[in-house]
């Protein structure tokens, strides 16, 4: 590890050199009063859930944000979000604030990491301007510009000395999206028998379709329709009761004596699910969909997205089409080889920002590489690349765990681009929990003691030698080293992968040994995801828990995500012999005032928008007659409040003893999540908690195989031991459990390593390393090797 001191700075004690905030109280944080220096890198330290983002993203942030869009008129404002001014008695010196967060980039399927970072309308331009043939203005090479034909133009002339005017046909291009699949790049077909079981009827569950229960309205807008029998077999319909069920295109019919709007189940499905990008779904549907859809590359435009006409046209013998397909890093020495002086500075900015995709460590993408299958590491690094280049100084930069989905070796070089920014005169905060990024921090705050109700304060303030010597729980895990086992479990037998080539894997074979902890690493891009994502998940008995983002709402909490809120509401009502729908917020038993929400939210035209807690129900959601009933001495309001630890106990025994949820209960504890509120909104947790989150439940699935993404995202160094613990007890009850990862102490307490590389992208997708942890610290093999090594002290 570094010496920060070589690193930081000495911080000024004058009073504008810092940002004050005194008496924050966003979430957990209690009466929280700081300093920070300006113009310096802040790291923001402590457990999960010890109030790190309330403080940095929920209470700076927000109010940074907040106070620019006030600048606005009053009438642009009026079509603007209306933000809430953060819990804080003052905040003085904050400037202006950029997030760089987690949040993965645009979902929508004609983003590309080429559209988002402005490299794309740089090609475009370029080919409009040089590009042979010649084919029409840059939005020919657009593929989210639809074609349009004109004809019928006037042309002029001169004859004789005479304007002569004529009707000419003339083809004009102003888009260059492919008329064939509308700038996707793919066509789908459906897989039928995934869809619909044709044994059954419709009454019985024949669609295999997330949502349409057999009993749902979604099913009974078909069974009812008056055009099918909805307890007549699929297989038996005629052919026009098929065509009726499946393809039949929307219209009006006259059924249960009104008028409703009837679509068939395929182009049903299409709008609403096989149309989207599968990023933006709930990961059931998303499964779904992934099962059912069989996407090939669009037959007319190759999968390129454009038309034939942007395809003709060549600039160094490649199109604007092959720009995008090549690697970063090969598009950067094809731009080089353009000397036409006339694109000169077009051809600079290009460069430049290659060079920026490589100095960040994604060399290895292509800019046609959709954005929403970039992780939420990437695209914070995608985000960092315009941040790079930008004039702007003193402003704040704001970053959520850069270091996520890096490999040892390219932490090195985030740091580096951290500290650039630093340098350019702007203020740097960023959350983090890996010791070598917090080394090189100028100033150390460190949040906690624990999680929840137990965070909330500043535990210490100061340099990162400071924090080293500190007695918090930080400073007391910075040195934990996880050494390799002396002896390893012995693999009982093995997941077989071979020829495996997708993206840039080069036709591997490898087997992934059963009933032992493997963990898969490599430096980011080097074909990890792509070979355990794509050759293991969907086979039979393997669950997997991805990156996939977990989305909720106010109204979405713990207990409803885990599914427990269920057999608790009914044993309320069992024992209160009542209805279940009065023990949910969101049914008969919610406040009337607030409709369940707890808060009451008062719109001021323009001014912002005034939140308070509901005086009839005091926040507690429920009807006052509600809370009267009990279970286990508890009312609904009380259940919701307790902690997962808590109510671990609560339904463990006694007459609120239900096997069912204490078992759920019992993973979360598993995960390190027992200080999660039951009710508490999944909007107010980080992406590390919902990630564990989705880790608990997915362990009470059935299955032998275990595949964990990342499972170290957003956890502390007091945690990943607990974690390793977890690990360990899966593996002992008789899983295989497989770990894609980079953090080096779960490296060290695997069984077998499998390491790709020996680069990212055309550079990698090879293994280069298999073999127990002692082996490749021994042999100091690759990049991981020599970083792991490191780690351990050898």
């Amino acid at each position: 590890m570094s010496d920060p001191s070589t690193d930081t700075r000495p911080i000024s004690a004058d009073a504008h050199d810092m940002i004050r905030v005194e008496g924050a109280r966003e979430n957990n944080l209690r009466e929280v009063s700081i300093a920070i220096p300006k113009r310096r890198l802040t790291v923001f330290t402590g457990v999960s859930g010890s109030g790190k983002s309330s403080l940095v993203f929920g209470t700076i942030a927000a109010e940074s944000r907040r106070l620019i869009d006030e600048t606005y008129s009053t009438f642009v404002q009026g079509f603007m979000p209306s933000l809430p001014r953060p819990d804080v008695d003052r905040l003085e010196g904050i400037t202006t604030a950029i997030l760089v967060d987690q949040e993965r980039l645009g979902a929508n399927v004609r983003s590309t990491v080429g559209t988002v970072t402005d490299a794309n309308a740089m090609l475009r331009h370029l080919f409009s301007r040089i590009g042979d043939p010649y084919v029409g203005p840059p939005t020919a090479f657009a593929f989210n510009v639809p074609t349009s034909i004109a004809t019928g133009v006037m042309s002029t002339r001169r004859a004789g000395g005479e304007v002569e005017k004529k009707k000419v046909r003339e083809q004009v291009y102003l888009g260059g999206m492919c008329p064939e699949c509308e700038g996707r790049g793919t066509v789908s077909d459906l897989d039928l028998s995934v869809i619909v079981d044709e044994s059954k009827s419709l009454n019985e569950g024949a669609i295999l379709v997330p949502g349409y229960k057999a009993d749902g309205w979604m099913v009974r807008g078909f069974s009812e329709s008056g055009m099918l029998d909805g307890d007549k077999p699929i297989r038996d319909y005629t052919e026009t009761e098929r065509h009726d069920f499946l393809h039949r295109e929307k219209g009006k019919i006259k059924a249960l004596g009104m008028n409703m709007t009837y679509q068939g189940l395929i182009p049903k499905l299409r709008e609403s699910m096989f149309s989207k990008d599968p990023a933006s779904l709930q990961p059931h549907v998303r499964r779904f969909v992934e099962s059912a859809a069989v996407f090939t590359a669009c037959p007319a435009c190759e999968g390129t997205r454009l038309t034939e006409a942007a395809r003709s046209s060549l600039i160094r013998g490649a199109s604007i089409a092959d720009v995008c397909r090549m690697q970063i890093t090969d598009a950067a020495e094809w731009a080089r080889g353009i000397e036409d002086p006339s694109v000169a500075p077009l051809v600079r900015s290009l460069l430049h920002l290659f060079d920026k995709f490589v100095e960040i460590g994604l060399g290895y993408l292509s800019l046609e590489r959709p954005s929403g299958t970039l992780s939420g590491g990437e695209s914070q690094r995608a985000k960092m690349i315009r941040h790079l280049g930008s004039a702007l100084t003193d402003v704040t930069y704001v970053f959520d765990e850069p270091t996520i989905g890096l490999h040892p070796h390219d932490i090195q070089r985030m740091n580096r681009l951290l500290l650039e920014l630093r340098d350019k005169g702007n203020t740097v905060l960023v959350v983090e929990h890996k010791p070598e990024t917090i080394a090189i921090a100028d100033h150390v705050v460190d949040l906690g003691p624990r999680a929840g109700s137990e965070g909330g304060t500043v535990c210490y303030e100061g340099s990162f030698d400071g924090l080293r010597s500190s007695d918090t729980l930080t400073g007391r895990h910075l040195e934990d080293r996880v050494r390799p086992k002396d002896e390893v479990r012995t693999a009982r037998g093995a997941l077989e992968i071979r020829g495996a080539h997708q993206n840039n894997l080069q036709d591997v074979d490898v087997d992934v040994p059963t009933g032992v902890l493997t963990v898969v690493t490599g430096v980011a891009g080097s074909g990890k995801s792509s070979l355990i994502h794509g050759h293991l998940a969907g086979r039979e008995d393997v669950v997997v828990v991805d990156q996939s983002a977990i989305t909720g709402s106010r109204r979405s909490n713990p207990a409803t995500y885990t599914g427990i809120l269920e057999p608790i509401r009914k044993a309320f009502a069992k024992k209160n012999d009542v209805a279940p729908g009065l023990f949910s917020a969101n049914s008969t038993g919610a406040c009337p005032t607030c409709k369940g929400n707890g808060r009451i939210f008062t719109e001021l035209g323009f001014m912002e928008t005034v939140e308070t807690p509901c005086e009839d129900c005091g926040g507690l959601r429920f009807m006052a007659e509600v809370l009267e009933y009990r279970l286990g001495g508890l009312n609904i309001a009380e259940v919701l409040d307790l902690s997962v630890s808590a109510a671990t106990e609560v339904f463990g025994s006694g007459e609120a003893r239900i096997p069912a949820v204490k078992k759920v209960l019992g993973h979360l504890e598993d995960v390190g999540l027992g200080y999660l509120r039951l009710g508490q909104p999944l909007n107010t947790l980080s992406g590390g908690e919902r990630q564990r989150l989705k880790l608990a439940i997915r362990m009470g699935e059935k299955g032998a195989v275990l595949v964990l993404d990342e499972p170290t995202t957003g956890l502390h160094l007091a945690d990943v031991r607990q974690l390793l613990g977890l690990l360990d007890r899966l593996v002992d009850g008789g899983r295989t459990v497989i770990v894609i990862e980079h953090h080096q102490a779960v490296m060290a307490h695997a069984d077998w390593i499998i390491d790709l590389g020996p680069g990212a992208g055309q550079d990698g997708g090879r293994v280069i390393f298999e073999g127990r942890p002692a082996q490749i610290i021994a042999q100091r093999a690759g990049l991981t090797g020599e970083h792991l090594a490191r780690y351990v002290g050898d």
